[in-house]
Parts: C-alpha cells; sequence; structure tokens
C-alpha cells in the first residue's frame, strides 16, 4: 500500500458531487432533489410550528368570545360569530393534524392566511355591533395589531409569497372594513362621519381616512420589508441546508472524526497546516484480491469490497481507530491522529487481532458456502507521524505522512512471508504492553528480519 497521499481518484468523485448541488446563487430549483427535500422537510416543520401558533391565537379568541358579556336572546350576529369560530377552530386543527402525516399543499397554506384574515376582521368587524355603536367603532379597535402577529407567524415558513398573501390580504380587509364604515350607519349614537380633526377622531366616532390609509400603508410596508428580509434568508438558507446536505454526503466518503473536525474548526483550513502526532497505523490487506478478482463481474467485485469493508470498518471504529484512505482492498487506519490518545498502539493491535480472527471466521463461512476464501493481512506500527492538510485552494484532504506509514505498507507484505495473518514491531509490541496491552497468549518473536525496503533487519512480533 502506497503512502498516504491524495487519490487522482478520487477528484472526479469530487466534482461530481459538487455538481450536484446546483448553481451558486442559492436557488432550490437549480440543486439537486435531495437538497430541495431538505428544504422541503424544513419548511414542513416551520408548517406545523405555525399551526400551534394559530391553535393558540384561535383558542384566545375562543375563550375571550366567550367571556364577553351576552345578551338574552342571543343575537343573530353573536351565533354568526360564535359559528365561524368555530369552524375556523376545526379547519385549524385538521391542518395541524394533516401537517404531521402529509405534505401541505400551497392552496391550503394559502386558504388558512385568507382564514385567518377573515376571521380577525369578522371579530372586529362585530365589535360595534357589540356595543350598539356605528360602523366606525370598530376601527379604533387595538385587536387589528393581530395582523402582524398572523404576518410574522408566516415568515417562520420563510417563503415571502405567503407572507404577502397574509399582508395584501390584511390591507385589503381593512380597506373595505372603512368602505363599510363610510358608507353604512348602523344607527348607533352620533352614526358615522368622516373628519379632519384628529381630536375629534380620537374623541368620537367619527372616522380619520388619513389615519385609516397610515394602517394600511403601515400593514403593507412591515409586510414588505419582511418579504425582503425573507428573500435573503431564504437564500440563506436554501445555501445552508445545501451545505449540510453536501457535508452528510462527504462524511460518508471520509471519515466522520476528519468531518467533525472540519465541521468544528474554529479557523479555515487551510493546506501546509499540520501537527506532529505521537501514533499508531493500521494497515489491512486483502490476499491474492486482484487475482482473485479477474474471474469476478465488476458488480461481484464491488459486493465482496463492500462485504469486507463492512466486516473490518466497524472493529477499527471500535478500537479508537480513523480510516483514513481506501486503497481499492486496502485500508490504511490512524490511532491517535485525529484525537490524540495515550493508548495507540494498545488499541491498533487489538484491532488487528480482532480483524485477524473476524478474517478467519470469514474464510470458514465462504469455504462452506462453495466460495474461495479470502485470506487478510494486517500490519501495526508506531511512531512520530505528521498530520494535517494537503492539497490547494480548491481540493484539500487531511492525510498523515512519516516513516511509520510507509514501514507499516511494507510490514503488512511481509507478513505473507512470515506466513502470519498479524505482525507489528518489537518496538510498537513494547510500547503497546507500556500502554497496558495484555497479551491473550504466549507471544511470537521474529528476530532480525529482513524487511523489503527498510534497511536495517528488525525484530517483529506476531499478534495474530
Amino acid at each position: 500500500m502506497p503512502e498516504a497521499k491524495v487519490g487522482a481518484a478520487m477528484r472526479p468523485l469530487m466534482a461530481r458531487l459538487r455538481g450536484s448541488f446546483g448553481g451558486r446563487d442559492g436557488s432550490a430549483t437549480r440543486f439537486a432533489p435531495r437538497v430541495r427535500r431538505a428544504i422541503a422537510d424544513e419548511q414542513d416543520r416551520s408548517e406545523r410550528l405555525i399551526g400551534w401558533f394559530q391553535l393558540a391565537i384561535v383558542m384566545t379568541f375562543a375563550v375571550l368570545f366567550a367571556l364577553a358579556p351576552k345578551q338574552l336572546p342571543v343575537p343573530i350576529w353573536e351565533r354568526v360569530v360564535a359559528w365561524v369560530i368555530v369552524a375556523y377552530l376545526l379547519f385549524t386543527l385538521v391542518r395541524l393534524i394533516a401537517s404531521y402525516q402529509i405534505r401541505l399543499p400551497g392552496w391550503l397554506l394559502a386558504l388558512s392566511v385568507v382564514a385567518d384574515i377573515a376571521l380577525l376582521i369578522v371579530l372586529i368587524w362585530s365589535f360595534h355591533i357589540e356595543y350598539r355603536q356605528p360602523a366606525s367603532f370598530s376601527l379604533k379597535a387595538p385587536t387589528l395589531l393581530y395582523v402582524f402577529i398572523f404576518i410574522a407567524l408566516r415568515a417562520l415558513r420563510f417563503d415571502a409569497r405567503y407572507v404577502l398573501l397574509v399582508g395584501v390580504t390584511a390591507a385589503a380587509g381593512w380597506g373595505l372594513m372603512v368602505f363599510y364604515a363610510v358608507t353604512y350607519d348602523s344607527g348607533g349614537p352620533g352614526g358615522t362621519t368622516i373628519t379632519r380633526n384628529y381630536v375629534t377622531y380620537l374623541t368620537s366616532n367619527a372616522v380619520l381616512l388619513g389615519a385609516e390609509f397610515d394602517k394600511i400603508i403601515s400593514i403593507l410596508v412591515v409586510t414588505v420589508v419582511l418579504s425582503a428580509a425573507i428573500v435573503r434568508a431564504r437564500s440563506l438558507l436554501v445555501k445552508s441546508v445545501a451545505e449540510q446536505v453536501a457535508a452528510d454526503a462527504l462524511a460518508r466518503f471520509f471519515s466522520p472524526e476528519i468531518a467533525h473536525r472540519i465541521r468544528g474548526s474554529r479557523h479555515e483550513i487551510r493546506a501546509g497546516e499540520g501537527q506532529l502526532r505521537d501514533a499508531a497505523i493500521l494497515t489491512v490487506d486483502v490476499r491474492g484480491f486482484t487475482q482473485l478478482t479477474m474471474s469476478m463481474t465488476p458488480n461481484e467485485v464491488i459486493a465482496l469490497l463492500i462485504e469486507y469493508e463492512r466486516r473490518v470498518v466497524p472493529l477499527i471504529q471500535r478500537h479508537g481507530g480513523v480510516v483514513d484512505k481506501f486503497l481499492g482492498d486496502g485500508i490504511l487506519a490512524t490511532f491517535g491522529c485525529v484525537e490524540p490518545t495515550m493508548t495507540y498502539a494498545t488499541d491498533a493491535i487489538r484491532a488487528a487481532q480482532e480483524i485477524a480472527t473476524t478474517a478467519e471466521s470469514w474464510a470458514g463461512e465462504r469455504e462452506a458456502a462453495g466460495k474461495v476464501p479470502l485470506a487478510i493481512g494486517t500490519a501495526v506500527t508506531s511512531g512520530r507521524v505528521v498530520f494535517g492538510a494537503i492539497g490547494d485552494s480548491s481540493r484539500l484532504e487531511f492525510t498523515v505522512i512519516g516513516d511509520a506509514v510507509n514501514l507499516a505498507a511494507k510490514l503488512e507484505k511481509h507478513s505473507k512471508i512470515e506466513g502470519v495473518s498479524a505482525i507489528t514491531t518489537a518496538a510498537t509490541y513494547a510500547l503497546a504492553m507500556e500502554q497496558g496491552f495484555a497479551p491473550s497468549r504466549p507471544i511470537d518473536r521474529r528476530l532480525t528480519r529482513k524487511v523489503e525496503g527498510v534497511s536495517t533487519p528488525l525484530d517483529l512480533v506476531v499478534v495474530g
């Protein structure tokens, strides 16, 4: 296995992943379907939150209406308002329940917006009848402020269309209220008049058209400003979701520990930033894999690799190792590089031993099934290595470099000559003993062995 370095084969993969996330403008329509699904899921969660707020508001209206003094017999308008509240309560409940079952269609969301404002306008309209005042009396109700709650509520969805819809609907509804007030007199004392005097407006039932236009303009301005903010926020949401989906996808190709390190970095990671680490290196390789795959189809080769990695990788991770590279049928793992540890040599040897045991069991299973049994070789080395990012501004990769990496690859090849499945150097074994490793069988030492590519003989220890 060659020294850990940027694999040229990974470049097409990275380009393909980047391309699947679409353009740079943040438009969801240009992103891959899985990104759009993630954004839609976020909106579904927001819609449920909106539903709960709506339920709280309609319950508030219902309680206030129930506590208000009633006349006997109950006038027809009170019965109408009561039925409107009940109908809206049922509509809100059905909509909330449906939001947990299905993705709500756009027409239903628009209908919900119109229903919100209709309920509010009906309630405000009813005030002049309840208190036997001219129609203009309702225009002074502070309940209009609930409009801004409904506008803000729609902002939770990060979709400016519904913010605009509720704002325009509210402005139109209030315009109708003003028209109704100035064209219809309910017969209350003083009637409905139009004034230009602000004091008269505040101390009577007169209508000041400028004040009512101010309310409509305020509703529209708040709507436009909030919609603009939502458009910008949505762009950030889309980019954030796309980056999260990309990060989750890339985490499947790279070690979770590396992905966590990148996400948690306080500063931008740049090439050339390395750290010295005392670490252990574990190499794993399938013996005779190339010759075996010559008689297999491409799908069979990939299926065999998947089964092999599915058995080996969890064992590495269980002992605290981090997979640095998949090199065909080879695996390069590190212990103590990404996260420093005081038991890196012990952890690596234990992982090698468990891999050897699992490989033996797997070979038996394949032989029993009439398949060619596979032999797996592992080697463990330790020493001072450099761990960090390499590459350029367009492509970075965390990797580990050092004599221990080179020696691990050479030692794994030498394990075939020794006829063993797991081997380490005597120095690494001694270090593991210092770190708490307890051998489960007598030590098998192989002294002064000549390892190809190594200038001086090495003392080796068989660990599996």
